[in-house]
């Protein structure tokens, strides 16, 4: 990537960080898409049981864009790699406000099935571990890590502006 392309993705990803800053954890209008990659996680972990069923739509929510951000870093491609793993861990957020609600369930919920038999996946996964209680604190541990995750991620591609004029043509 040239420094321009990068400036261009920094630009990008502060906004989209204020934006996100600014909705103090609400809905986002990438987690539409992460609603559909949840929601079908769900579908295709039913296969293997109801455990991994229940937990199948956080699993691929935030296994498609990691192994997406694994493709783009073997395929050397900077912006794919960076992009992906800055909503891999956007995902976070996005998971952190479910997590945050399991007590409360006061959120909307979306279901592939009947509609009368609904259930919240995190009250449902907190009270078979037992964490029920601590469910804003574990949801506040994984909401900064989410952010950690995403500043981390800009904060690597800033410092390719450094690196890519001292490398090769192609800035890897």
């Amino acid at each position: 990537m040239s420094r321009g392309e990068i400036a261009a993705w920094l630009v990008f990803y502060a906004l989209f960080l204020l934006y996100a800053f600014r909705a103090h954890g609400g809905y986002l209008f990438i987690d539409s898409a992460n609603l559909v990659v949840h929601e079908g996680g769900h579908l295709l972990f039913r296969w293997f049981g109801p455990t991994l069923c229940l937990w199948g739509g956080t699993i691929l929510q935030w296994a498609v864009p990691f192994l997406l951000a694994v493709y783009f870093f073997h395929e050397r491609q900077v912006g794919g790699f960076a992009f992906c793993l800055f909503f891999f861990f956007e995902n976070w957020l996005y998971t952190a406000t479910y997590m945050a609600d399991a007590r409360a369930m006061v959120l909307p919920l979306v279901t592939t099935g009947d509609p009368d038999f609904v259930e919240h996946d995190w009250n449902t996964i907190f009270t078979s571990l037992g964490v029920l209680r601590y469910d804003t604190a574990i949801a506040g541990v994984v909401r900064t890590l989410g952010w950690c995750g995403m500043l981390g991620c800009v904060g690597w591609l800033a410092g390719r502006i450094r690196t890519t004029s001292r490398e090769s043509p192609r800035g890897y």
